[in-house]
């Protein structure tokens, strides 16, 4: 069976990626990060969200869970840790509206890679 732990230490993670990198379209106040374990999925981490049609009936707002394989994601190193949450959040689109993105033109390694260098150079200018 599968459990799920609320991971704030990556949420802290994912609110500072988001916010360094000037990523406003994403309201870091509906996304969390949860750690799942016992998963038997291949994946290191998958984010989900709230079918729109649920959104509309209850009249939500969307939210977003990033969901770690603990299994997978505690063995990478803190810079992979790091592409992995990028790579997540850019499956939120600019209009957050509960959707997700597919892969490909937004969401790719490309797009990772940069992402990633801006950060660690946004956070090294700010730390000096």
């Amino acid at each position: 069976m599968i459990s799920y732990n609320r991971a704030i230490q990556e949420e802290e993670l994912v609110r500072d990626i988001i916010i360094t990198l000037n990523l406003n379209y994403i309201d870091v106040d509906r996304v969390r990060v949860v750690y799942s374990t016992g998963s038997k999925s291949r994946a290191i981490a998958r984010i989900w969200s709230i079918p729109k049609v649920i959104i509309n009936a209850f009249e939500m707002k969307p939210v977003y869970v990033i969901e770690l394989i603990s299994e997978r994601f505690l063995k990478l190193s803190y810079e992979d840790k790091i592409r992995v949450l990028i790579h997540e959040i850019l499956h939120i689109p600019y209009n957050f509206t509960g959707g997700l993105r597919s892969h490909g033109r937004k969401v790719n390694s490309r797009e990772v890679n940069k992402l990633y260098k801006k950060y660690f150079k946004l956070k090294a200018k700010n730390s000096s």
